[in-house]
């Protein structure tokens, strides 16, 4: 068992939740979690379940997803009774469980890794009212979210970081000078003058991005307009399914724009939707751009998703976390 980990630095430990084992015997075998991607158990009784604290829950478990054309929830919430909580339901990769109970003294939270299967995230909700943690939620929603979202990103990075395809990390550090982790199963599909599209393509669906630079020329070559223009002059590469077909950005809606630093490093995100010029097709994209003061060059990698006929959260999730699988070797400049 993984040690208790708090939810946030304003939660408290509830540890008479836990029943984990203290230890696990030298022959005992990991057993592998169950469940689907941003698939969420729930575990909670029925009358709390029916009340405000089961609307709360819902409202802010199953919120759509931002950045998609059709409505997706944050997650597939499943609920069960805590009477059904055993066998292989407690295997289930992400674990909420929810008690009310009147000799708690106040609403907390905590959170727990490999319970009872690996890779596994338990959280557990405790307060002595429906309307404590219906208040505590409200109070916190941000952060519950977040530790959920983050043991999905850490399941893409951690299959990155130990099953890596050496041939794509060696093509991006020799053309570009960054260590990426690229997970397998992904596949080169062009290559060009400070160029690259790799995509990892099923049969009723395309999840794949491309990694371009170029001179850096001031604060002004990263704003929506420049970032834009450039996108589509490297999406033009990319070919559509019939002839003179090319990707672009969707001009029916502008793309959004937010700044935000990893590990000190300073990014800007452009998430929109894209179209193929001359055909019909189209869908979400994201695409993350740097500055490399060491070459004085923009680095981006653009992340796009093809599902016409399924759900997209999933492969677009998938794809955004592959920027935690990238280092680029300098620091950020300060902001002009």
């Amino acid at each position: 068992m993984k040690g208790v980990v708090k939810l946030a630095v304003v939660l408290a430990v509830a540890a008479s939740c836990f029943g984990c084992k203290a230890f696990r015997t030298l022959g005992e075998q990991r057993i592998n979690a169950q469940g689907a991607p941003y698939e969420l158990i729930v575990v909670c009784d029925q009358p709390e379940w029916q009340g405000a604290l089961g609307d709360t829950l819902r409202s802010i478990l199953t919120e759509p997803v931002a950045g998609l054309n059709q409505r997706e929830p944050l997650f597939d919430v499943l609920r069960v009774l805590p009477s059904g909580f055993e066998n292989l339901v407690t295997r289930h990769r992400n674990v909420l469980q929810v008690l009310v109970d009147a000799e708690v003294e106040e609403p907390a939270a905590a959170v727990q890794y490999d319970l009872y299967a690996q890779p596994q995230i338990v959280v557990t909700l405790q307060g002595p009212t429906q309307q404590s943690l219906v208040d505590y939620l409200g109070a916190h929603r941000e952060e519950l979210l977040y530790v959920l979202e983050k043991a999905e990103r850490d399941r893409t990075i951690d299959f990155g970081r130990k099953f890596p395809d050496k041939f794509l990390a060696g093509l991006v550090k020799e053309q570009f000078g960054v260590d990426f982790s690229v997970p397998q199963g992904y596949k080169l599909r062009a290559k060009g003058d400070d160029f690259l599209w790799i995509s990892y393509e099923f049969p009723q669906a395309s999840q794949g991005f491309f990694i371009y630079s170029y001179p850096y020329t001031g604060k002004q070559a990263l704003t929506v307009e420049a970032l834009t223009e450039v996108r589509n002059r490297f999406a033009a590469r990319i070919p559509g399914p019939s002839e003179g077909s090319y990707m672009i950005t969707a001009d029916v809606y502008e793309p959004d724009l937010r700044t935000f630093r990893l590990e000190g490093r300073l990014w800007v995100e452009l998430r929109g939707f894209w179209d193929v010029k001359n055909d019909f097709m189209g869908g979400p994209f994201v695409s993350y751009t740097t500055v490399d003061t060491t070459t004085q060059r923009v680095f981006t990698i653009d992340c796009y998703v093809y599902s016409p006929k399924n759900h997209k959260r999933n492969y677009m999730r998938e794809l955004e976390h592959l920027l935690y699988l990238i280092s680029v070797p300098d620091k950020t400049p300060a902001d002009e």
